[in-house]
């Protein structure tokens, strides 16, 4: 997931589903991506990589571990300078937070959140370089 940071900036898009094989394969065929499995102990979601360069553009991801309380929706995820100051911004807001913080690699975390309209998406804070 890591990519250049700017605060406020879209870092990445998972698609949560329950059948994830099904979607990556619809996915592949519409779009044109290739796909890489990616072992989640005792399942495999799914990394889409670009045609022209190889490079993992999105990803395919069954609606169990860390995702089972999401619905199915394309989670779009936000960088953050600090994702604990902006989860009480979430609360204080009148919006959700659906998942507490969750390590993404050494240093790196997420949230997934709710906003007062209902939607939803995801806060991203990297690790200190």
């Amino acid at each position: 997931m890591e990519q250049s940071f700017i605060t406020g900036g879209f870092n990445w898009a998972d698609l949560t589903v329950e059948k994830a094989e099904g979607l990556k394969d619809f996915y592949t065929k519409v779009i044109g991506y290739t796909h890489t499995a990616v072992e989640m102990g005792g399942y495999e979601d799914y990394c889409m990589n670009s045609l022209t360069d190889g490079s993992t553009k999105t990803g395919i991801c069954h609606a169990r571990g860390v995702n089972a309380e999401l619905p199915p929706v394309w989670l779009i995820y936000f960088n953050v300078e600090n994702l604990e100051t902006s989860l009480d911004l979430v609360k204080q807001l009148g919006g959700k937070i659906i998942t507490t913080p969750k390590s993404y690699g050494p240093g790196a975390s997420y949230a997934v959140i709710q906003d007062p309209a209902g939607a939803f998406c995801a806060l991203y804070k990297p690790a200190k370089t």
